[in-house]
């Protein structure tokens, strides 16, 4: 086991340098910081991460369980996306009390509004614990065994960990397949409030028009600040915490970006696939994501139809909105990526040639052949996988009353569920997404009760129009009355139950059984690949661990005669803004600070930067990161990427992958010229050359 350890590390330390891809693991840094200093980086490793003294990972959360954020103050406050406080800044919103379109900003700490089910966390510290994981595991060991083994020595791991600090917890999670294993100690911190978002028309300024797009002019930024009890720990909201005190904070740098100057990205990514084989390349690129793209279409449809009648159903849908067109542009680009570079021949031809070097070696010959033939079985279950989860459960009343039903709470999920719900909404969503999976999925794999219903109404319609006018599930003064007896025989629980079980019973053991055997290949696979290519870099798949990408500000060419700057400034705003259109009606404010160059110290060559594109490997999670300069202080705040460039969840181009970062000067400058809110930036260290 020493062995395979250090192999690992090895390969880590002698990859030679690329481009500027690679999510590298903050603890083991200092085997890429060479490279760094050579593109213009100035601190040491022991800057971005130290366990004894306090450094930059000190600075940066998870936050929400799906994002990024950073600490800007001395006082816990912090800075995240719009789109990642999407969710807190539209459960405090009303009609009476619009935040979603007028913004919102707490004039002093008494108004900052605390937040149900937030949290942000600090890592601790990571470990290697790859031989205390696999302790117990011998060639001999199969993969449900070698699962179990594992999970048992990794929980003793937890077990101990979470014991060494108020509000610890903790992970171990595989890193290259399960050749190596890390534990991630974090300590989480509760009572986190929202302090100020900017009005939609700023926060989310170009909606999904723009989304994934360059250049942009969003001002993707909300602010929060943590709380703590009287001894600088975590604690469940009360009015007797106090602002959390952080070892360490970001200054912010005025000093702007020229084109090539270093960034680095500090951040959370979701997931990666870039080790994957060409036929699951292919399946995602030319089946999973087309059908997922028009599922979603339909969806988005028939919500944006009802949400332009009626502010009250646009605040209802706003964040459900935003949820499914986020993945649906970003899968088009991703399509149109994959196929531009070749993705799955590039792939097909290093299969090819891994095989002839594979030849002979028993460890790997004929490992791709095998892969490729689980694949062949398992693409038509993930098939039925995919139409589950996008066309089935994306009936609210269906994944709804499956919830109810297994709730603990169920009061107060069903005013979280009814406070968003619009039936209307939801029966036409349910006519277009059952009329797809009738059509797509072959009838070997429908469940026989549904099967049976579609019989006995002759039409999706028509079920349609019975369940919705007889369901408890759509009406929350009948659900309150209704026995569980009642519950289960209504038809949405019906259809949930009948759909769930026939998952679990004829598709999931397929999966999970193919997807085993996948792992155990793949781990062998990964090992195999990083003796094959000696001087490649290998970093580990994103996992959402703490992670470092760094790059430069560069702009890009997509497309033959197009050729685009790597900075966007408040004279593209004005350009886009429109009155008549929601996503491009800015700020009467903004207009009139615009017209009279009302500037202040934000102006820079008479107009106000917003954001710049960088050459940063990120993907989802990052959003929300703080972009930091050579000197370590923060320039930007991580929030897309370019179109052209999704792909890199698969393959990196650095001709092409791009993230997309909001200037902190434009943050800055909403916060004071628009919101009127300096008393934040006072709270600030600011550092202006």
């Amino acid at each position: 086991m020493k062995k395979l350890v250090n192999f690992v590390l090895a390969i880590i330390i002698s990859a030679g340098a690329a481009a500027d891809e690679g999510m590298w693991l903050p603890s083991l840094i200092a085997n890429r910081i060479g490279d760094m200093t050579e593109k213009g980086f100035k601190l040491t490793a022991e800057d971005i991460y130290s366990i004894n003294n306090a450094s930059l990972k000190d600075c940066v959360v998870q936050f929400a369980g799906g994002c990024t954020g950073e600490l800007i103050s001395g006082d816990g406050l912090l800075i995240t996306n719009h789109h990642c406080g999407y969710d807190m800044i539209q459960s405090h919103s009303s009609v009476e009390h619009d935040y979603l379109t007028d913004g919102f900003w707490a004039a002093n700490r008494s108004e900052e509004l605390p937040n149900e089910n937030l949290s942000v966390s600090f890592l601790v510290r990571m470990e290697d614990v790859t031989e205390t994981v696999l302790k117990g595991c011998t060639a001999s060991t199969t993969e449900e065994e070698r699962i179990d083994i594992v999970d048992k020595n990794a929980e003793s791991l937890i077990i101990k960990a979470e014991k060494e600090g108020p509000g610890y917890y903790a992970e171990v999670k595989p890193l290259y397949y399960g050749n190596q294993y890390f534990l991630f100690v974090y300590q989480e911190f509760t009572d986190v409030r929202l302090v100020g978002a900017p009005p939609s028309s700023i926060g989310k300024f170009g909606g999904d028009t723009d989304n994934w797009m360059w250049p942009r002019h969003t001002g993707d930024f909300s602010l929060f600040r943590i709380y703590a009890d009287k001894d600088n720990n975590p604690a469940p909201y009360s009015p007797d915490n106090v602002p959390y005190k952080p070892k360490k904070f970001f200054n912010i740098s005025l000093k702007g970006v020229q084109e090539d100057d270093f960034t680095l990205v500090y951040g959370y990514p979701g997931r990666t696939q870039e080790y994957i084989l060409s036929d699951a390349v292919d399946y995602i690129a030319n089946v999973s994501d087309p059908h997922k793209v028009a599922l979603r279409t339909l969806r988005l449809d028939i919500q944006n139809e009802e949400m332009g009648k009626s502010a009250e159903i646009r605040i209802k849908y706003a964040s459900k909105n935003a949820g499914i067109a986020n993945a649906w542009k970003k899968w088009q680009g991703e399509i149109k990526g994959i196929k531009k570079m070749k993705t799955v021949d590039t792939k097909r031809e290093f299969e090819k040639k891994f095989n002839e070097w594979a030849a002979g070696k028993s460890e790997y010959e004929g490992l791709i052949d095998r892969m490729k033939e689980i694949y062949e079985t398992e693409k038509e279950y993930l098939f039925v996988t995919d139409y589950l989860t996008e066309a089935v459960l994306a009936v609210e009343a269906i994944s709804f009353s499956g919830r109810y039903v297994q709730s603990e709470n169920r009061e107060k999920l069903a005013e979280y569920f009814f406070k968003d719900y619009y039936k209307p909404i939801d029966h036409e969503t349910f006519v277009a997404m059952m009329s797809e999976y009738v059509a797509n999925i072959p009838e070997k794999f429908q469940p026989e009760y549904f099967k049976k219903q579609l019989k006995k109404y002759g039409t999706i319609e028509k079920m349609a129009d019975k369940l919705y006018a007889s369901s408890v599930f759509t009406d929350r003064e009948k659900l309150m009355k209704a026995s569980d007896k009642k519950l289960k025989s209504d038809g949405f629980y019906k259809l949930y139950e009948c759909f769930i079980s026939d998952y679990k019973t004829n598709i999931m053991p397929v999966v999970t059984k193919s997807e085993n055997e996948l792992q155990l290949l793949y781990r062998t696979y990964m090992k195999g690949q990083m003796e094959f290519m000696k001087n490649k870099d290998f970093y580990p798949d994103a996992n959402f661990t703490l992670r470092v990408a760094y790059g430069r500000v560069k702009g890009y060419e997509p497309a033959d005669g197009v050729s685009y700057y790597p900075v966007s400034t408040l004279e593209g705003i004005m350009q886009k803004d429109n009155p008549d259109i929601y996503d491009y009606n800015i700020p009467q404010k903004l207009r009139d600070i615009y017209k009279d160059k009302d500037y202040g110290r934000w102006e820079v060559n008479g107009t106000v930067p917003v954001c710049f594109i960088a050459t940063n490997h990120t993907t989802g999670g990052n959003s929300g990161s703080p972009v930091i300069d050579a000197e370590g202080n923060l320039i930007g705040v991580n929030f897309d990427r370019v179109w052209e460039g999704t792909m890199s969840d698969i393959q990196f181009d650095p001709e092409f992958c791009r993230n997309i970062v909001l200037d902190i000067r434009y943050a800055l400058f909403v916060i004071d010229k628009v919101a009127g809110a300096s008393h934040l930036i006072d709270e600030m260290v600011i550092v202006e050359e």
